[in-house]
């Protein structure tokens, strides 16, 4: 084994966090294949904080992929609802589904990345996690730490490729699933952002960004595009029996599948879409929320509904179904600012 790697295995041994779908270092059983496809679908571009519930009630409710993949779609948009990137949970359900006839999860990179949304990374880190093959797996942690070990200062995203180039120079063929997480926890814990803890890094004398002095200014990243303002109008309208007037979203795009409140597709201008006839009032305040390529405002309006209103494209919730936990994050904010518009409230 290269040096690095058992340096840094190491330092792994004693200090890897303790985290609900990890197997700790030296407990002698491999992971469960099942809980690390489900950990790194919900990782991606997510914080390990934000997940960790998610990840608890999720295993909670549906133990084994067998039993993920029998599950309702709209109980595990439900329980997805706030993680955001809802393409991931319908694509958690897809894979379920095939995993499940196929009768378990494939071994090899090349054949989970065959599997609904599994791309190169995920297929690298369930390969080298639960099979313990040795697969280079690169995330943003990675990225950092290997732009500082070798000072790389060529900035991201165009740096990708030289990254991973360098990632694989010390990924070794014993352990290499603990190696994996070792170098995300070394990202996570040391070589942070911002003030990496040089002093105490199982790499500090062979780090070349820290002998230049430079570790904190890498990996350079080429500089962001100003995201474009999209608009549109949010109706929350409630039925006299207490009812809540909402549509399903198409199954693909942007909150695919989810349940939220009717309106016209967002552009650069609101357009007026009422999906029932009413008297809609402006509550004087908007919904704001960032998406990946653009930045919302959804203006609210809404209405008390007769109990003869019949919507279009859209349908009427019950009250003892309706939990606005159920609700993508945009949606939520939207009900949140709502709510008090109504004379008793939710």
């Amino acid at each position: 084994m290269h040096q690095r790697a058992a340096d840094l295995l190491e330092w792994y041994d004693t200090h890897a966090r303790a985290l609900p779908w990890r197997v700790p270092p030296g407990a002698g059983v491999r992971a469960d294949v099942y809980r690390v496809w489900l950990s790194e679908v919900m990782l991606q571009q997510t914080t390990v904080a934000a997940v960790k519930g998610y990840f608890e009630r999720f295993t909670a409710r549906w133990p084994t992929v067998e039993a993920l993949a029998h599950a309702r779609d709209e109980d595990v948009m439900g329980e997805w609802a706030g993680l955001g990137y809802y393409a991931r949970a319908r694509n958690l359900l897809k894979c379920a589904r095939v995993v499940t006839q196929c009768g378990g999860f494939p071994q090899t990179r090349e054949g989970l990345m065959a599997l609904p949304g599994i791309g190169p990374y995920t297929a690298a880190a369930i390969a080298a996690i639960a099979f313990d093959a040795p697969e280079v797996v690169v995330d943003g942690n990675v990225e950092r730490v290997m732009a500082r070990l070798y000072a790389v200062r060529a900035p991201l995203p165009g740096a990708k490729a030289e990254l991973i180039e360098k990632a694989a120079l010390t990924t070794p063929k014993t352990r290499p699933g603990d190696y994996a997480q070792a170098v995300m926890d070394l990202g996570a814990t040391l070589c942070t952002p911002k003030a990496p803890a040089c002093g105490i890094c199982p790499w500090r004398g062979i780090c070349e960004a820290r002998a230049l002095g430079i570790a904190a200014s890498l990996p350079a990243r080429s500089p962001k595009q100003a995201k474009p303002v999209r608009r549109g109008v949010a109706y929350v309208g409630r039925r006299a029996d207490g009812a809540w007037l909402l549509e399903r979203r198409p199954g693909k795009g942007l909150l695919g599948g989810m349940l939220g409140w009717p309106g016209a597709p967002w552009g650069e201008v609101a357009q007026e879409a009422p999906p029932v006839t009413a008297d809609w009032r402006d509550i004087g305040a908007e919904a704001r929320h960032t998406f990946t390529h653009f930045h919302l405002r959804l203006a609210i309006k809404v209405a008390d509904l007769p109990m003869e209103s019949v919507p279009n494209a859209a349908l009427f919730l019950p009250k003892s179904e309706f939990r606005p936990s159920d609700l993508p994050t945009v949606m939520r904010k939207v009900f949140d600012l709502a709510q008090g518009a109504f004379d008793d409230g939710y």
